[in-house]
């Protein structure tokens, strides 16, 4: 019996689902299409420096590193967030996890983890005086009435969540 091609994400076709959505979300190109400029990580508006965007492995090497925080310290995992806003005005860490779905499957548990995260996250930046904001960035899959009470957990944890687009003033811009 031959396979059937998986074109809804889960299993064997996660990565590649979900990174063809992290790829239409990137929070780069959303900054550099709105008129923000992007050089070496570091966003600017009008000339003016705002903070700095990374993802995965460069929020640790980019950032982190750079400003003497050894994970390992901290943390007993490295955690690698989809991307990354570091707002320098209002000192704040923008986490943006997103997570893309069209069936039901293991990611709908991954929902509820964000308050296990934000502690994680908030070990890391302590030290250096940063606040810590995680933010979904969700699928139309999560339209469902059946995630009613992952949102409403979400609402009660400060934990915002977006579908398909983030809007800027969602990380202080």
């Amino acid at each position: 019996m031959s396979r059937k091609t998986n074109k809804h994400g889960g299993g064997a076709k996660t990565n590649e689902n979900g990174l063809l959505f992290e790829q239409s979300t990137s929070l780069v190109n959303s900054l550099s299409d709105s008129g923000f400029t992007i050089t070496n990580d570091e966003v600017f508006f009008d000339g003016k420096f705002l903070g700095y965007t990374y993802n995965k492995h460069n929020f640790y090497s980019n950032f982190l590193s750079k400003k003497k925080i050894n994970y390992e310290d901290y943390n007993s995992i490295k955690w690698l967030p989809d991307d990354v806003f570091i707002n320098e005005i209002n000192k704040t860490v923008y986490i943006i996890e997103k997570k893309f779905q069209n069936s039901s499957g293991s990611v709908d548990e991954k929902l509820a983890t964000f308050r296990f995260k934000i502690y994680e996250y908030k070990k890391l930046l302590e030290p250096i005086n940063y606040k810590v904001q995680y933010i979904y960035l969700l699928s139309n899959w999560f339209k469902q009435h059946k995630y009613k009470d992952y949102f409403d957990y979400m609402k009660l944890n400060n934990c915002p969540y977006y579908f398909n687009e983030l809007p800027l003033d969602a990380i202080g811009l």
